[in-house]
């Protein structure tokens, strides 16, 4: 299980064949990297599952290969997820090969032993990030001037800022601490796949976001994808375009996990602070682990955050597929639900 959606695999994949699984969502989430959280958020999981089976299948019309085979129905047949008569939770999947990442406390991570464990087929050990604002606290902020990215300014203003182009960046994806990386590294941490073509198609899923987004009255601001490599192309991973993977906004108001970010920020600074202090000592720990080193662990949030929330997530997902799935009240209402948190 990761720290939000189980994993069940169908059939294991080979050096050669890929295999089948599917993810589980749960109603679990995390925050700044901590793992599961000590509450749930009511309906979470099938929201995710529901917006994500959305995308990829707009994805795959759109002709950019992904990992989805569909959704798991009420019956425990593998559909479409406009047949299914209820927002679903479990999402089948192609499966690849995952293989550990070797790491050292003198020499780092082992890239090469990643690639040198696999077969035909591989998840890129990446995560591609593309961004259309940059908020105020951005790490952005701090990796490159305005000029750098299009912008008519010599400072960041203190402000939000709309990009004129998407920018795409590469982070790690199985480091205990991730960091974003140059081109280079990313080339060579992504072994015989395509920097190029990460990063085109990549472009190609903000496009399709953006464009959902504004349909249904959203900004889409940021997100992420996670890609594998198989039969020599590059196909679309994990899940893409919810509220756990990307920031959505409403006139300004935060539509997203962000939310909960926030209120720990608010709320329980301390905790926050302890785990960013931890990130920064691991290098002198004897392993990669930062968790051991936060004294400090995370409240649980208040029933009325936790309904906010949960608002959030089923009326959110109810306007970006432009159907009722969810009891939930109208996106105005939550919106004015979270702006009070």
């Amino acid at each position: 299980m990761t720290s939000v959606k189980e994993f069940r695999v169908d059939r294991e994949p080979t050096d050669s064949d890929l295999g089948a699984s599917r993810f589980v969502f749960t109603d679990a989430y995390s925050v700044f990297d901590w793992g599961q959280m000590p509450d749930a958020i009511p309906e979470k999981g099938a929201s995710l599952c529901t917006m994500g089976a959305f995308n990829f299948e707009r994805l795959a019309a759109a002709g950019v290969p992904t990992h989805y085979e569909g959704v798991v129905d009420a019956d425990g047949e593998i559909v479409e997820l406009t047949d299914c008569e209820a927002p679903p939770t479990e999402m089948a999947i192609q499966l690849t090969q995952v293989p550990d990442l070797p790491y050292d406390s003198r020499t780092g991570y082992d890239y090469d032993a990643y690639h040198d464990a696999v077969g035909d087929h591989f998840l890129i050990p990446l995560e591609i990030v593309f961004r259309n604002t940059v908020p105020v606290g951005s790490s952005l902020r701090k990796r490159g001037d305005p000029r750098e990215y299009g912008l008519d300014s010599d400072e960041w203003p203190d402000e939000k800022v709309a990009l004129p182009e998407p920018v795409v960046e590469f982070s790690t994806k199985y480091e205990e601490q991730d960091r974003y990386l140059n081109r280079d590294e990313a080339d060579e941490i992504a072994g015989v796949a395509d920097i190029a073509s990460l990063e085109s198609v990549a472009l190609s899923v903000n496009d399709l976001l953006n464009e959902q987004a504004a349909d249904a009255g959203f900004t889409h601001e940021d997100g992420k994808i996670e890609c594998l490599y198989a039969d020599g192309e590059v196909r679309v991973a994990d899940v893409v375009g919810t509220f756990d993977e990307n920031r959505f906004s409403v006139d300004g108001h935060q539509l997203s996990k962000e939310v909960i970010r926030q209120y720990y920020k608010r709320e329980q600074p301390d905790w926050v602070e302890a785990v960013a202090e931890a990130k920064e000592n691991v290098a002198d720990a004897d392993g990669a682990d930062w968790r051991p080193l936060c004294e400090i662990e995370p409240i649980t949030l208040p029933d009325s955050v936790l309904t906010a929330v949960a608002d959030m997530y089923t009326a959110g997902a109810n306007a970006y597929t432009g159907t009722g799935w969810f009891d939930a009240p109208p996106l105005d209402d939550a919106v004015d639900e979270i702006r009070e948190l």
